[in-house]
């Protein structure tokens, strides 16, 4: 993990709130979350590629709300509530502006 990657995910982590739910969250390989007993876990992960999903240059905040975007509508098909959300991300090296 370079230090770009770091820097990524602190920028990322000071603008989410901390929930009670998510006992590891963003900034390891994986999350654990406490799942209400009774209740059950709908995921979902559509990935979107440059140049097929949306055009080389758009903006990151736009690329970031199409991947959400697509992901909860895959959540209501199943008539599922939104409640947590991953991220996953293949960037090129030397992107500043991301």
């Amino acid at each position: 993990m370079g230090t770009a990657e770091f820097e990524l995910i602190s920028r990322i982590a000071a603008r989410i709130a901390a929930r009670g739910d998510v006992a590891l969250g963003i900034g390891d390989d994986a999350a654990l979350l406490e799942v209400p007993p009774g209740m059950q876990l709908v995921v979902t992960a559509d990935t979107l590629n440059a140049g097929v999903h949306f055009p080389e240059n758009t903006r990151a905040a736009d690329i970031g709300w199409k991947s959400l975007a697509v992901n909860l509508s895959d959540l209501a098909a199943m008539g599922a509530k939104p409640a947590w959300c991953t991220l996953s991300l293949s960037l090129p090296q030397g992107e500043q502006g991301w």
